[in-house]
């Protein structure tokens, strides 16, 4: 079947199986509990340069892969997505799987509210209630630990994982300003370098030599991470990315199943509940833009019919 051909259902099953290589890459992070955050993503991130440039070679777009015409945006992009990722990973070390999982899945609520601020973007009722939905399910999944005095580790961890949450939703919205002139593989690439550049700054704060176990989840993740990105990039290859954002959600399975039969994290029903709410603000917040996007398009269609 050629590259071009639409073909959902493929395209899901390649999204379902990327955003599960992403839950395993996480637990792979989790169980190298000892490393500490900025080394884990040094090596998540520069694992991936040498495959990037395998596959790009490949695919003849090494060309396209180092051509920029924005340095800054990739550097911006660069330090807040990295920060991204940190605290993420640093949030494992307090967080059970699933509820790291459930409060990472409040990015596409933040881009909603900072696409309005930032990009001029109109937000009309249906997303404002999602979006309202969404940081009720944040506050369903926070109360036990907001309830308890002081600061309690699942409490920072919650910190951690939602200014994770927060400065991805940051990185997408500065990927959404570069996607004009910067082509995706270039994207991709220099984030794997600026990563690797400013993870390696993190050096004099604690960097520990791994054990043999940990060089292999360390190794692994940053393989598991890369495998899962060009499974993520193929499934827009069959499907729409409306069509394909709802199973994104799908991760929150294989996070409660690795949670429990890995980690032993058996899943609250208060987390279930705040994951429930958050995952259907998500989905109501992809279907609305998707309903926007065929708007748009059928009037784009019905001026050039005007224009001729």
């Amino acid at each position: 079947m050629p590259a071009d051909t639409p073909s959902p259902l493929r395209g899901i099953l390649l999204m379902i199986l990327a955003v599960t290589l992403f839950t395993v890459m996480t637990a792979l992070i989790k169980a190298a509990d000892r490393i500490p955050a900025g080394q884990a993503v040094f090596f998540r991130a520069f694992a991936t340069i040498p495959i990037l440039v395998a596959w790009y070679g490949a695919q003849g777009q090494i060309t396209t892969a180092l051509s920029t015409q924005n340095w800054k945006g990739h550097a911006w992009r660069g330090l807040v997505g990295t920060t991204a990722m940190g605290l993420g990973f640093a949030g494992l070390k307090f967080l059970p799987l699933p509820d790291v999982t459930a409060l990472r899945f409040v990015t596409p609520i933040l881009i909603v509210i900072f696409a309005a601020l930032m990009l001029g973007e109109r937000v009309r009722i249906i997303r404002l209630t999602a979006v309202a939905v969404g940081l009720f399910g944040v506050l369903v999944i926070l109360w036990p630990q907001l309830s308890v005095e002081g600061s309690s580790p699942q409490l920072i961890g919650a910190a951690l994982v939602l200014g994770s949450a927060t400065c991805a939703a940051f990185a997408q919205i500065f990927v959404k300003r570069m996607t004009g002139t910067e082509h995706p593989a270039a994207i991709v690439f220099y984030f794997a370098v600026t990563a690797s550049a400013v993870a390696i700054l993190t050096l004099p704060f604690g960097w520990v030599w791994p054990t043999g176990l940990e060089w292999g989840f360390l190794i692994g993740a940053g393989l598991v991470g890369v495998l899962g990105q060009m499974l993520l990039t193929n499934s827009y290859r069959f499907a729409e990315a409306g069509t394909l954002a709802p199973f994104t959600y799908t991760s929150m399975i294989s996070a409660i199943l690795i949670g429990w039969f890995v980690f032993a994290e058996v899943p609250t029903l208060q987390m279930l509940a705040g994951a429930t709410l958050i995952i259907g603000s998500g989905v109501a917040i992809f279907l609305r833009e998707r309903q926007l996007g065929l708007r748009r398009a059928a009037e784009s269609k019905v001026r050039a019919k005007g224009m001729q």
